[in-house]
């Protein structure tokens, strides 16, 4: 590809853009002053325009010049990206992972066994984070988001949709009769009192005032509680489904809402490919189905 710049060029030219000194610019990439002069005069010839103002304070960047910029600062980006990604295939299988402490408690770890054993080749890490990780650090690999999936920058695609609804031990259950009977019960409230006032208020039934229940600040805890017999928790179907199947949790009433927010899996574009990210997707996405 004749008309690509070289390297040595485009380094001198970003670090002399950012710095506006080539001084600097020469410090910082271990060049003399003289050598990187020299590119930036090499690339302004191969590209036939003017790229920086020469002014007794310093450079200043022409309007081509700062274009420029732009398009050779994302180019380097994405090299250093590519980089990182293929230096940590080059350490071996190794699969950083970052969810949430609910999801990972109440959905994940529970099947990750499976993963295990099916999959032995994969060093696979868990992080267990309630902000949402930021990829160009280069340690995590994929994701498991909450949320509504828009992250345009990233590969995304639908774990599960969720729905909200009471659940409680069986033999709480027995004690309460229909939406009415909730409101006589000890209420699990996950950081929001305000969400079982609203879930109750959806299907006509006022809930207590003050609300009374402890409140947890982790939605597992308000699950791990009901499942204990402490009281009644307004639950999200993912995070409930194990419990619900081994008899721990039953649901007291059939009434049920569509949650706002949804599971994601995410990860960057450039490495959504890669064959440890795709083969623990297509797993995650086998379990959701079950």
């Amino acid at each position: 590809m004749p008309h690509l710049p070289p390297m040595p060029a485009l380094r001198a030219f970003e670090a002399a853009a950012r710095h506006l000194n080539v001084t600097r610019a020469a410090e910082e990439i271990g060049l003399t002053h003289g050598a990187v002069s020299h590119q930036i005069r090499e690339l302004e010839a191969r590209l036939g325009v003017r790229l920086f103002e020469r002014e007794p304070r310093g450079l200043t960047l022409t309007p081509a010049g700062d274009t420029y910029r732009r398009y050779v600062e994302a180019a380097l980006a994405q090299l250093r990206d590519g980089g990182a990604a293929v230096a940590r295939q080059g350490k071996g299988r190794v699969l950083t992972v970052s969810v949430s402490p609910n999801f990972a408690h109440k959905w994940l770890v529970p099947r990750l066994g499976r993963f295990l054993e099916a999959h032995p080749d994969i060093d696979l890490r868990l992080s267990a984070s309630v902000r949402h990780v930021d990829f160009r650090g280069g340690d995590i690999d994929m994701a498991v988001r909450h949320g509504d999936g828009n992250w345009p920058a990233l590969d995304v695609a639908k774990l599960c949709d969720e729905r909200v609804f009471p659940v409680c031990s069986p033999a709480l259950a027995a004690r309460i009769g229909g939406l009415a009977g909730l409101t006589g019960q000890t209420l699990l409230h996950d950081r929001d009192p305000a969400a079982w006032r609203d879930w109750l208020g959806r299907f006509g039934v006022a809930a207590p005032v003050p609300p009374h229940g402890p409140v947890f600040d982790q939605t597992s805890l308000a699950v791990d509680a009901a499942v204990a017999g402490q009281g009644v928790a307004l639950a999200r179907s993912a995070l409930v489904a194990l419990d619900l199947a081994a008899g721990r949790l039953v649901r007291p009433v059939e009434e049920a809402t569509d949650a706002p927010f949804a599971y994601w899996i995410v990860c960057p574009p450039q490495t959504a490919r890669t064959p440890a990210i795709a083969r623990f997707r297509a797993w995650l996405l086998e379990q959701a189905a079950v």
